[in-house]
């Protein structure tokens, strides 16, 4: 259970108790608040003072007091000293009240199911998430896009990633029995020129486009440049369900607590495997570090053209990899805050934001990567997603990380060579880690510069487009989106898709990840100075602690610019 899941079920229970107190005066409900509270806070980022759960207690204060001295010497609360304030101290959650609060979730979460003849006793309440909506609800077609087009000449203006998908969606607005938009409402452009062009657009009296896509880890720069719009109540208005969206991809809409976006697509960064060669080798799929080159030393023959992975090493895709990477040994490039089930990237301040990759668990993924490019295609130093993707296809390697929209190719392409030859498990742990997965994609905005008279059309549109159906229909075609429980649990779609019902299964299982990229404002200097670095380690240029410790340094002198030290 995620901490988004936890606090939904808390917050039910919550309120299911309010009314209750009309009925009944329970005798534990000082407790039950400042458990509630406390909890809350300490998933939320918030530091708990005595004198505050006192407050929220309800009792007088001697007697709340009292209570929390109870419930510290019961082993429930701990104190620790305040980071920013001598011979003060916040209150939190000992381990074992995190795992009573937890369990009490479960059973709750358990026994809401049976009543509503959601689920069976015998299901375990791991397999399916609190507050996902039923499925099956229309959605209103957008028939002001329609109309105003006809009878006003309006069409909206997108800029959006030159991808696949965003290509389908462009052919789906322009098919003629929709009649939304035409081709040329749309731009497409690279991911680079993407960035820029949003940045260029942000410096305009008025903006060029009515929607633009950003990807997810830029966000802490639009939204902290002022560039895209705070959407939070007109989403809500519009109909799109946040508790639709499972809550690891939803809150990459979120920067320091305001909703910027939709997220339109998610891709999974995985490790794909030939499970017809590990089958024939009698070996299993990796799930650490070592057993990635283990298994892959086992099936790299160079001579006869077969390698051991295919993967992307060039300086952008590599940045990406090691933050990934860190990720699989529990540690974090950025300093941001521990929850009790993983790690946040919402409520940011500076202590937060200073980097932590001069550490050995970097030397650690660099030794990993190293031993990765032993085993790789030869080039991989010059890679890109693309070009792993290629060699993986043509069956010319037995593993390769790969994100999900790209695997949709491996059993999608007619010239596939791996067609129903692959097996995708989690990104692969390393030591002090978990095996994780860790989300990408791109968010639809509103730029803030839109004209006044467009955004109602604007809203509609962005509705429309993260609607169940268009997204449905999406998956349908062949693109692993799903980042709606509704979609990736409608049978339809994922009788088409095993990537589908792969990524919902992550998710079930909580194994989706969107803090391994913090989207803060600096995240492309960030992502170009890291790729630097290790490139240069990799390819022998510098020692690996030497690039550690450049790349510490230079990152700090970019992040006190950034945060006005």
């Amino acid at each position: 259970m995620n901490d988004h899941e936890f606090l939904r079920v808390y917050d039910f229970v919550d309120r299911l108790r309010t009314p209750f107190l009309g009925v009944a005066d329970v005798e534990d409900e000082a407790s039950w608040r400042m458990i509630h509270y406390i909890m809350r806070s300490e998933l939320e980022g918030y530091p708990v003072t005595m004198s505050k759960l006192a407050l929220v207690s309800g009792l007088s204060h001697g007697t709340a007091i009292r209570r929390i001295q109870d419930m510290i010497s019961k082993g429930l609360v701990e104190r620790r000293p305040a980071p920013d304030k001598p011979r003060s101290f916040t209150l939190h959650p000992t381990e074992e009240l995190t795992m009573l609060a937890v369990n009490y979730a479960a059973e709750t979460k358990a026994l809401i199911a049976e009543i509503l003849g959601g689920r069976g006793t015998e299901e375990h309440e791991t397999n399916y998430y609190f507050g996902a909506p039923r499925r099956g609800n229309p959605v209103i077609p957008p028939i002001n896009l329609l109309k105003s087009r006809i009878t006003e000449g309006v069409e909206l203006q997108f800029l959006l990633n030159d991808d696949n998908y965003f290509a389908a969606m462009r052919n789906m607005w322009s098919d003629f029995r929709n009649n939304l938009a035409s081709a040329r409402s749309f731009k497409l452009v690279h991911q680079n020129d993407l960035y820029r062009e949003g940045l260029a657009n942000g410096q305009r009296a008025v903006s060029a486009y009515d929607i633009i896509a950003i990807d997810m880890p830029w966000l802490g720069e639009f939204a902290g440049k002022g560039l895209v719009m705070p959407i939070g109540e007109m989403i809500r208005e519009s109909g799109i369900n946040a508790m639709d969206f499972h809550p690891s991809i939803w809150s990459t809409t979120t920067w320091q607590r305001v909703e910027y976006g939709v997220p339109i697509y998610c891709t999974i960064e995985v490790l794909a495997c030939r499970s017809d060669l590990f089958e024939g080798a009698g070996l299993t799929l990796p799930r650490t570090f070592d057993e990635v080159i283990s298994a892959g030393r086992a099936f790299h023959n160079p001579p006869a053209d077969r390698y051991g992975i295919a993967w992307n090493a060039a300086r952008m895709p590599l940045a990406s990899s090691f933050m990934f990477f860190l990720g699989c040994c529990g540690q974090t490039v950025l300093s941001i805050r521990r929850t009790p089930t993983g790690f946040s990237t919402e409520n940011l301040d500076r202590q937060h934001m200073r980097p932590r990759i001069d550490s050995e668990a970097a030397l650690i993924v660099l030794d990993y990567m190293h031993r990765l490019l032993e085993i790789a295609q030869p080039g991989a130093l010059d890679a890109h997603w693309d070009d792993s993707c290629a060699v993986f296809l043509k069956g010319q390697s037995a593993m390769g990380y790969v994100w999900t929209m790209r695997a949709a190719q491996f059993d999608a392409e007619v010239r596939s060579a791996v067609k129903r030859r692959v097996s995708y498990v989690p990104q692969p742990s390393g030591p002090g880690g978990t095996n994780t997965s860790p989300i990408g994609g791109f968010l639809l905005c509103i730029p803030s510069n839109i004209d006044p008279k467009r955004l109602p059309l604007a809203t509609e549109a962005l509705a429309w487009m993260a609607s169940r159906e268009a997204m449905k229909e999406h998956v349908k075609n062949g693109f692993p989106v799903a980042p709606r429980f509704s979609v990736s649990a409608d049978p339809e779609a994922t009788g088409r898709s095993q990537l589908v019902r792969f990524v919902g299964n992550l998710g079930n299982r909580n194994l989706l990840r969107n803090w391994q990229r913090p989207p803060v404002p600096f995240y492309t200097d960030m992502e170009r100075i890291i790729g630097e670095e290790i490139h240069d380690a990799l390819s022998g240029k510098k020692s690996d602690r030497a690039a550690l410790k450049d790349a510490q340094n230079r990152l700090d002198r970019i992040i006190d610019r950034a945060i006005g030290v």
